[in-house]
């Protein structure tokens, strides 16, 4: 069996082990290969029977050339980077690896409002050069403190990392509103399900935690973002796409959205004229989320048990 790590380094940087692998066979590691559709794929894949792979798209010109291919082992959720469907045509499985990073994620979410609320880091400067020292009173601060204690949160996408944000915001005691387009009973513990333009219009916070799909991509758009509080705060570590980016720059500037904390552009890396680099209070980091140690060792678990699994004749976590 030959398996093929397309593109390795952010899911191991050197701190985990692709040893799980090894044992199926003989293993190909590559740190980076293209997150474009590149005749290099095709390339390195060879006549591999498994592919590994984070952003590195599998299309279908790849899988024409790649005969012996069997097997798509995404290392994350989202599997938008591969045709499925063409390569359900071809009997090629994809497999996934779902609810990996639910808690981390969730946490982050909150740790990007959290900085918006209080902003650390900045303070956290002034004080290493010197500001606190020379001051002429006991503190100070250069954005406004917000307390979050009573405000409202909505939450696009209840899901099961929607559902953990949401148990975070309740033990900071804000009423929790949610809006899904399948509601499901352990969500009506944690949030108050409403219709679309109630959250715009309710909500202080509102959180994007809903997959990308053709009726959720760019539902932050000008007409949206009209429906909304003034000087709501906007988080989104979910999908880029689910933002018109100048849209909201304009927002962000006008004051309309007093802050964004955003994980997720609509491409990335980010492109240097992305208008939301020079929008007034936007938080943007590198899509690092999912990153923590721990939940990059599930996803090498589970990736290993799903191809454990499939060499077993019994393959699990099959999204196509």
């Amino acid at each position: 069996m030959k398996i093929v790590v397309l593109d390795g380094y952010t899911e191991n940087p050197g701190d985990l082990s692709w040893n799980g692998l090894k044992q199926f066979g003989q293993l190909t590691v590559y740190d980076r290969t293209s997150t474009v559709d590149a005749p290099i794929i095709a390339e390195r894949l060879g006549d591999g029977e498994i592919a590994v792979i984070n952003k590195t798209p599998i299309t279908r010109g790849t899988i024409d050339q790649c005969p012996n291919l069997k097997l798509i082992a995404v290392l994350a959720t989202g599997y938008n980077v591969v045709d499925c469907s063409y390569a359900r045509e071809k009997g090629i499985l994809v497999v996934n690896v779902p609810a990996y990073g639910t808690q981390i994620v969730g946490q982050y979410a909150v740790g990007l409002l959290l900085e918006i609320c209080a902003h650390y880091g900045h303070h956290c400067q002034t004080v290493k050069e010197g500001r606190w020292q020379s001051s002429k009173d006991w503190c100070y601060w250069d954005y406004p403190m917000i307390e979050l204690y009573g405000k409202t949160a909505g939450i696009i996408g209840l899901g099961r990392i929607g559902q953990a944000t949401a148990k975070i915001l309740a033990a900071m005691d804000m009423k929790v509103l949610a809006y899904d387009s399948h509601p499901c009973e352990a969500g009506e513990q944690l949030a108050e399900y409403v219709e679309l333009d109630a959250l715009f219009a309710k909500s202080d916070v509102i959180f994007l935690h809903c997959p990308l799909f053709p009726d959720t991509e760019g539902i932050i758009n000008k007409d949206n973002l009209s429906k909304m509080k003034d000087g709501v705060i906007l988080i989104n570590n979910s999908r880029g796409q689910l933002i018109v980016e100048q849209d909201l720059a304009d927002a962000l500037n006008s004051g309309k959205v007093y802050a964004a904390g955003l994980d997720v552009v609509s491409s990335e890396p980010i492109c240097s004229d992305n208008p939301l680099l020079t929008a007034k209070n936007c938080i943007i980091t590198p899509h690092i989320s999912w990153a923590a140690k721990e939940s990059r060792q599930r996803i090498m678990d589970i990736t290993t048990e799903n191809i454990k699994a499939y060499l077993e004749g019994a393959p699990i976590h099959v999204v196509n």
